[in-house]
């Protein structure tokens, strides 16, 4: 008999036996569970070492994490001062760049701006140049039409006739428009002494067949244009030649007056002949140029022409400057006597003035001794008392 529980069961009873076989089963599964922790244990020991291995290298690895950490901070820390010192730099270069560049830019601007002010003034002076050359061309545009017009242009030569020849004479050595004993009007008479005589000068010029000479394009043209000129140049000093020179009134030789350079040049660079008539004729022709010239050496005529005139005047004038000069002479010598006469005097005075003074020392001496044999008796009258 078993009892379990509080209950008595038989040895062979079901429960007994139910029982034992589980108590059995709890025996195998404990011996089986020893045996697996036996084998568990023994397999354990070389994980237990690997473990342990992985043990220390976890420690090793978080002290390199440790010691990484460090070196990271450390160049975090650097990179940060790095950074910091660059930055610094980069705004110190900065800061350089940006004044540099407003220097730069300033005196960009003060020379672009002294640059507009130059321009501006070269646009001002261009602007009064071109103010005269409108002006000029406007001129130019009158001296057309004054030398278009006959009458125009003979006033024309006649006004700088006259120019000239007042800077050249004086105003009592011609007459401008002066009227001759035939009843012809000479532009200019210049009043030269005898001999040459009077002298006419005339302003009129042949410009139309000049124009038309610089005009032709063709040699026909030019052709007809050269003997045009020619025949106008040899009419006008035919005309002066019976015009303006009078025997016994005026001098045997006539002026013809070019106010143009360029009709001047061209006379004598290609019509020599028409020249070689002036002169046979006895007209010489003038520019401005040669006329000033011509009249400076007629100046120096009438200079020397009035020097002679005034010869006898200068030779009186002379006289008499040198009777005055005689009279000087002899007050100069009266006023010598009269210095001599009142250094005379004034030496007299002063001997008196000693001789005086002697005498009031001895009276102040009470010096009443006689006077010696060799002075001189005492001054009686008026300069005595005095």
């Amino acid at each position: 008999m078993i009892t379990l529980f509080g209950q008595s069961y038989a040895w062979n009873a079901p429960e007994v036996l139910l029982i034992g076989g589980a108590v059995l089963l709890l025996v195998g599964l404990l011996i089986l569970i020893l045996r697996a922790a036996g084998r568990s244990a023994t397999m354990a020991a070389p994980l237990m070492r690997e473990i342990g291995w992985l043990g220390s290298r976890v420690q090793a690895l978080g002290e390199g994490q440790e010691r990484l950490a460090g070196g990271l901070h450390h160049v975090s820390e650097a990179q940060t001062n790095s950074q910091a010192a660059m930055l610094q730099l980069m705004e110190k270069r900065l800061a350089e760049v940006q004044r540099a560049m407003g220097e730069s830019l300033h005196g960009t601007a003060t020379r672009t701006a002294h640059s507009l002010g130059e321009l501006q003034q070269r646009l001002l002076t261009i602007d009064k140049a071109q103010a005269n050359i409108e002006k000029l061309s406007g001129n130019v545009l009158n001296l057309q039409d004054i030398l278009a017009n006959k009458q125009a242009r003979g006033a024309f030569g006649e006004i700088q006739l006259n120019d000239i020849v007042q800077k050249a004479l004086p105003s009592d050595a011609y007459t401008m428009q002066a009227t001759l004993s035939n009843g012809k009007r000479a532009d200019c008479l210049i009043h030269l002494p005898n001999p040459p005589g009077p002298i006419v000068i005339d302003a009129k010029f042949p410009l139309e067949a000049y124009e038309a000479l610089r005009r032709a394009q063709t040699p026909r043209e030019a052709t007809e244009a050269q003997a045009l000129l020619r025949s106008a140049v040899r009419t006008h000093i035919k005309a002066i030649s019976e015009k303006y020179i009078l025997d016994g009134e005026t001098a045997d030789g006539a002026l013809m007056f070019l106010p143009s350079e360029a009709v001047y040049a061209e006379l004598h660079a290609n019509f020599p002949e028409v020249v070689r008539d002036g002169f046979t004729a006895r007209v010489w022709i003038v520019s401005p140029t040669t006329c000033m010239a011509t009249l400076n050496t007629m100046r120096a005529v009438l200079k020397d022409a009035r020097m002679r005139e005034q010869a006898g005047a200068i030779r009186t004038t002379l006289r008499q400057l040198h009777r005055d000069v005689e009279i000087v002479v002899e007050r100069v010598d009266k006023l010598s006597t009269h210095f001599h006469q009142a250094r005379a005097d004034l030496d007299g005075i002063t001997t008196a003035a000693e001789r005086a003074g002697k005498r009031a020392a001895r009276l102040d001496n009470f010096d009443f001794e006689e006077l010696a044999p060799n002075d001189p008796a005492p001054i009686l009258g008026p300069q005595a008392a005095e």
